[in-house]
């Protein structure tokens, strides 16, 4: 099969290659995708660089762990009828080697989910690693019906997810942007109010927005940055969900989040249970079938331009998803 893939880590125009592999088998309870589109997350992009920490488990990777495609080989305790599906898959490349930036992959079967033909490869295929982490974000905490959630930086892969299920879930959704200008992106994306954070007094004009009435829970992008107005939004009990930070060893407040009692729960979608991977499965699928889930697509490149595709990820500029035909 063509593909791509690094035996060491660092830039994408140093390591990563293109050629032939062998044909992947899919093992006993998995599924052979043969893949259609890819998507790239900035996740994938760490690995590949070795951000956080990251080092390589395999010799040699394949990245991505998102993308979709169809099912063409089953493995043993795998329904045969399933061959010929239709599917967006995730994890692909998550504790394992070779993940969708291929002609084929492997998954376990749970992580082929069936999609529906009124569901665009572009809109599925970058679904999994922000997706989930947007609706883990949400729902860690159980049901959000009647709740107040502040959705941080709600344009990027995570917030769109994160607003478009906090809606579909029956919460009042308050959204971050950086401008002005982006508020009514943010309104369309699905959010019941936005908030420009250059405009300055965020807090304020968050709090105006509910009519005074407390953050139950935060979705936050930037955990160093935005301590401070977290705490002074969040209600007593309330829970600050964060999936990213700028500085890795931020300073906390200690005594002004505990004397709320405030959870602080770090997220990380490669180890999320499986039975929030399932719900949030679920809950995605069904917000793109009804239209309240939408990304931006910022390029759609051939396999062979990996290397730029990557680089566009990497782009601070770059606004929308980037994916790989297959």
């Amino acid at each position: 099969m063509r593909a791509a893939w690094y035996d060491e880590q660092g830039p994408a125009a140093e390591v990563l290659r293109l050629g032939e592999m062998p044909d992947p088998l899919p093992g006993p309870g998995e599924v052979r995708v043969r893949v259609t589109t890819s998507g790239i997350h900035i996740g994938d992009v760490g690995k590949r660089r070795g951000y956080w920490g990251s080092t390589m488990a395999y010799p040699r990777v394949i990245p991505h762990g998102d993308g979709t495609g169809v099912i063409d080989a089953v493995g043993e305790r795998v329904d045969s009828r399933r061959i010929g599906e239709r599917v967006w898959v995730y994890l692909a490349q998550s504790y394992r080697p070779f993940g969708t930036a291929a002609a084929y992959t492997v998954v376990p079967e749970s992580r082929a989910v069936p999609l529906r033909s009124e569901i665009s490869d572009d809109q599925a295929a970058g679904l999994g690693i922000p997706g989930m982490t947007g609706h883990r974000a949400i729902f860690a905490d159980g049901p959000v019906t009647g709740k107040r959630i502040l959705v941080t930086g709600a344009l990027g892969a995570v917030g769109r997810a994160a607003v478009a299920v906090a809606r579909r879930g029956g919460a009042t959704v308050i959204a971050t942007v950086r401008r002005a200008d982006q508020i009514p992106a943010a309104l369309e994306a699905g959010a019941h109010h936005a908030v420009a954070t250059s405009d300055g007094d965020v807090a304020k004009r968050i709090l105006d927005a509910t009519g005074n009435q407390p953050i139950d829970r935060v979705a936050e992008l930037a955990f160093d940055t935005n301590l401070a107005l977290d705490e002074e939004v969040l209600a007593y009990n309330g829970v600050l969900a964060t999936y990213a930070t700028g500085d890795s060893s931020p300073r906390v407040p200690f005594w002004p989040l505990a004397f709320k009692n405030i959870t602080v729960r770090f997220l990380s979608n490669d180890d999320f249970p499986e039975d929030a991977n399932v719900a949030a499965a679920r809950g995605l699928t069904d917000a793109l079938v009804a239209g309240d889930l939408r990304y931006p697509i910022a390029a759609r490149l051939p396999l062979s331009e990996i290397v730029r595709a990557h680089e566009l990820v990497e782009n601070p500029g770059t606004t929308g998803r980037v994916l790989l035909d297959l």
